[in-house]
């Protein structure tokens, strides 16, 4: 069994801060340090902003957790410089397969177009990602970005005022207050911080219950993601297999509603269990077992004033589709340049405002998605499983009905179609590179796109005439001059039809604006409204 949840990692040290004798003001306080809040706490350092990382834990998350990560988000991981060791750890698959009853009814590629860097998805254990990132953090902080993580650093108490946010902080040697010009709440689906401030979720929770195992064992299963309605080792039920690193296994078994949660997670009925699904004789070891409830809910807003709420303090989906930790790394690229901008005066505090509307955009797509995905799978009536049971039938033998089988809508980056920072389009520009689009890789002559786009905003100049510098409202535009004939495939994915294009990128990644010319007044404008002073 791996011990790396046993290890701290940013063990307890004492603080100058809780020697002063009044409390010290910090540009920007996360509060917690799983992936969303690290991930949070290195965009901001890595772009000179001061950041402190307070958490109430001294490691790493104990059990696989989440798992799947996805293309999207592991290109912001590189841009954060710590993707490569998850993708050289993880296992990489794009594959996966549907059965109902014992047939295979068919099966999908998530990612059929060559010339990625990154894979479709990688299945991951969270205290490899965490780990991965704390790392990050150290060697940041050694080489003098102003980060650093506190351990066994609870916040009991919060006030919040017009222009920064008072804390109380508990610790193995007594209490201390901290000032923020800005609190990052990224303290997880049972917020603390969201507690204090009287705020809740909103939305639903389903009536079902789901068991996950992770089992250590040697098997030759291909590495795809295996899905099963009504299989014959969970009759009336589903069941989910996923590989994972180290020989260990993922296996997500439906439950039903009215079952006793801490019985079920006993390993005499948790084994046989997994002997019915895997076989009497193969020989496996329990790593972790976790018992969850599909739950689709969302906070109203995720800013108020000074304190902003990212991932699952924020939102919460059903695992079935790994929107979690994707969509909570997706909240933070979001947040990071904006605030970045705010702290430097580059724009109004009102830019703010544009992360609420984004991500909580990206947040009901998610909803919206993992809904469906658990109406499907956990029918609701007798009506509704002959519906489902008729269809997994037809998509047997054909194609046509396949889109209607819901074993979990896998997690897509969020597009900010008609979002507040997005400029004018131009005319026949392929669809999927349209404002609020993250960029599509694409393979240069001389590496990858995505290694070239991020952390600043960009032109990119595909055989157009362009100056090489722009400056707007003391903000530096970089001028990326590419040519379609050297880069077939960026031609491909950005030009379609049209002779050339200028397109305006934020430094998420995504897409601002695009023209067919270089227009200096037009990208200006462009420019205003995406830093929000337009």
């Amino acid at each position: 069994m791996n011990k790396i949840f046993e290890t701290p990692l940013y063990a307890y040290r004492r603080s100058p801060d809780q020697d002063a004798s009044r409390p010290v003001r910090h540009p920007v306080v996360i509060v917690g340090a799983g992936p969303v809040g690290l991930a949070a706490a290195i965009d901001l350092a890595q772009d000179g902003v001061p950041v402190v990382v307070l958490d109430d834990n001294d490691k790493v998350s104990f059990g696989s957790r989440a798992v799947c990560y996805a293309k999207r988000p592991l290109e912001i991981l590189d841009r954060l410089g710590c993707g490569a060791p998850m993708v050289d750890k993880g296992v990489s698959w794009k594959a996966g397969k549907v059965f109902f009853d014992e047939r295979q009814i068919f099966g999908f590629d998530l990612l059929p177009e060559e010339g990625h860097k990154r894979p479709a998805f990688i299945n991951l254990q969270q205290y490899y990602f965490e780990e991965y990132m704390v790392r990050r953090v150290h060697e940041m902080a050694a080489a003098g970005a102003p980060v650093e993580i506190r351990g066994r650093n609870r916040v009991v108490a919060l006030g919040a005022h017009d222009d920064h946010v008072r804390i109380e902080i508990d610790t193995p040697e007594g209490p201390y207050e901290l000032e923020a010009d800005w609190l990052i709440a990224c303290d997880g689906a049972n917020s603390g911080l969201r507690r204090m401030l009287g705020l809740d979720f909103v939305g639903r929770i389903f009536e079902d219950n789901f068991l996950i195992a992770d089992v250590i064992m040697e098997a030759d299963f291909p590495t795809e993601r295996w899905f099963w309605f009504d299989p014959p080792f969970n009759r009336g039920q589903s069941a989910l297999l996923h590989r994972q690193p180290d020989n260990v296994w993922r296996i997500d078994l439906q439950l039903g509603w009215d079952i006793d949660k801490e019985e079920e997670k006993k390993p005499e009925r948790v084994i046989p269990r997994i002997k019915a699904m895997l076989g009497e004789d193969v020989k496996f070891e329990l790593e972790w077992v976790s018992i969850y409830t599909f739950q689709c809910r969302r906070m109203e807003n995720f800013v108020h004033g000074r304190v902003l709420f990212a991932g699952d303090s924020a939102h919460q989906v059903s695992p079935f589709g790994a929107r979690g930790a994707n969509s909570g790394l997706q909240d933070t690229d979001n947040l990071c340049w904006k605030l970045k901008l705010v702290i430097d005066g580059h724009a109004p505090e009102s830019l703010i405002a544009s992360y609420n509307w984004e991500r909580v955009f990206g947040a009901d797509e998610n909803i919206l998605n993992s809904t469906r995905s658990t109406d499907f799978i956990t029918p609701k009536s007798e009506i509704s499983r002959v519906f489902r049971d008729a269809v997994l039938d037809l998509a047997a033998g054909h194609e046509f009905a396949r889109p209607l089988v819901n074993s979990g809508r896998l997690s897509v980056p969020c597009v900010y179609d008609e979002g507040p920072l997005n400029g004018p389009d131009a005319p026949g520009l392929p669809h999927r590179s349209r404002p609020g689009a993250p960029a599509s890789d694409a393979p240069l002559a001389d590496g990858w796109l995505m290694d070239r786009l991020g952390n600043r905003f960009q032109v990119l100049a595909i055989d157009a005439d362009a100056p090489d510098r722009l400056e707007e409202g003391g903000i530096e535009v970089e001028i990326l001059h590419l040519s379609a004939e050297d880069n077939p495939a960026l031609a491909d994915r950005y030009l379609g039809k049209q002779h050339s294009a200028v397109y305006l990128m934020r430094p998420d990644q995504h897409v601002a604006a695009r023209f067919l010319s270089w227009d200096e007044a037009a990208l200006r404008a462009a420019l205003a409204r995406a830093t929000g002073r337009a």
